[in-house]
């Protein structure tokens, strides 16, 4: 398969759907809607959407299945990245070569911009007909992947532990739950939808959870930090890339439904920004 095209078929599909989804700035309150699509739309890899289609598709699923809950993974990400970006956090004043949220609407509608893309997340989970016992999983699946015990849990870890403490434990638990839980948690999202067997989730459970502890040491990797500190540049990249060929075999069984899957584990592997 040719990944590139099915990446760009995908991001666009994930594309359009948000820009059904959101509200127009033309509905009150405009300035918030104006900022929550300004966070969300635009450029953006899509991977977490992107990945719960994979993973619904090679349940046995269509992509169409687990839109909704593809864009609601969006806006969590989109959430998570305005709050990284407020003084309270990371202060940065850019994200994606353009003003950040908080920059270009203030902090205070930055802090709501981030609250209400969480919670029309939540809203966008209930929407597609899937019946309230799918419904119940997938959003426990979620609160799981970004409470305090993913990537909330691990965003507090980062930012609360010295970094002259950080020890490997230490460094694992940010790792696996601040980048890698949602991440994760995507896969089994897409798993749901698709209505996976026991067998078939188990597999891609297992997919997940490599790859999105690999996405995140790949980001140390690229930023020369984190696990690169602590562990050094190879050592690092000898585990992502034995994480990565875990991955690809955990869905091999799964046949040419999972070919994207496999193929998405090595471009995350291999990426470069």
């Amino acid at each position: 398969m040719n990944l590139n095209t099915y990446l760009k078929q995908r991001q666009t599909l994930v594309n359009r759907a948000l820009e059904r989804y959101l509200p127009p700035p033309y509905f009150a309150p405009g300035r918030l809607h104006e900022a929550m699509r300004y966070s969300v739309l635009g450029e953006g890899k899509r991977i977490r959407p992107v990945l719960a289609l994979a993973a619904c598709e090679a349940a046995g699923g269509k992509a169409s299945d687990a839109l909704h809950a593809a864009c609601a993974l969006e806006l969590i990400h989109a959430y998570s990245l305005v709050h990284d970006d407020l003084p309270a956090m990371d202060d940065d004043d850019f994200r994606r070569g353009k003003l950040s949220c908080h920059k270009k609407f203030g902090e205070a509608l930055g802090i709501l911009t981030g609250d209400a893309l969480l919670t029309y997340a939540f809203d966008l989970l209930t929407r597609a007909n899937h019946g309230a016992s799918v419904h119940l999983r997938v959003i426990r699946e979620v609160a799981e992947a970004i409470g305090t015990e993913g990537m909330v849990g691990g965003q507090v870890a980062d930012i609360t532990i010295p970094r002259a403490k950080l020890d490997a434990r230490a460094m694992e638990f940010i790792n696996t739950r601040k980048t890698g839980a949602l991440i994760s948690g995507s896969v089994r999202v897409g798993a749901l939808l698709g209505r996976a067997t026991p067998t078939v989730y188990s597999a891609l459970r297992r997919y997940g959870d490599r790859v999105g502890l690999v996405f995140q040491l790949v980001d140390d990797l690229l930023d020369k930090d984190g696990a690169v500190r602590l562990h050094g540049k190879e050592k690092v990249w000898q585990r992502a890339e034995r994480l990565t060929q875990e991955a690809v075999a955990a869905v091999r069984p799964l046949g040419v439904r999972a070919e994207p899957l496999r193929e998405l584990a090595r471009f995350i592997l291999t990426r470069s920004s």
